[in-house]
């Protein structure tokens, strides 16, 4: 049997600095929005996909089937049911990192579309994505950011 994730995070060398709020909120018991570890993988990709992406994952998933199937299945499988699910971070906090990364990319326009709707779909604001985007202009540089905002007022336009 696998060792708990919760057993598997290395503490804090002693000494090191810990504001309080931080300690308290280490020692908070898991969030709601964690999907148990105790489903299998597969349904906790679809739960996962679900509650992130809404219809659009799934629609994204489903037209890979044809071509790829395994591919499909990886997406569901590890990408959400392994990585989004994991209790280390908050959905919020994991939009935000992949709405970074794919700007940072600079060339993923599609997924950063879905990642920005999944990123509003789990409570991100508008500003703070544009924030996470004007923030990327510093290290992937301003025509990465410009791609970015671009899709981001596509999707906000749509939620109008």
């Amino acid at each position: 049997m696998k060792t708990p994730h919760s057993e598997r995070i290395p503490e804090l060398p002693q000494g090191w600095p810990v504001s309080a709020r931080a300690a308290q909120s280490a020692s908070a018991a898991p969030r709601a929005e964690v999907v148990s570890f105790s489903e299998d993988r597969h349904a906790r990709g679809l739960r996962a996909l679900a509650e992130i992406t809404g219809a659009s994952g799934a629609d994204v998933v489903e037209s890979l089937r044809d071509i790829a199937p395994d591919f499909a299945d990886w997406i569901v499988d590890f990408s959400y049911g392994d990585v989004m699910a994991r209790p280390g971070l908050d959905r919020r906090s994991r939009q935000f990192a992949t709405i970074a990364a794919l700007t940072a990319l600079g060339n993923a326009a599609p997924q950063l579309k879905v990642h920005i709707a999944g990123a509003l779909n789990v409570g991100c604001k508008p500003q703070e994505i544009v924030e996470v985007i004007l923030q990327m202009s510093v290290y992937a540089g301003f025509p990465a950011a410009v791609n970015a905002l671009n899709v981001a007022r596509e999707v906000f336009d749509e939620r109008r």
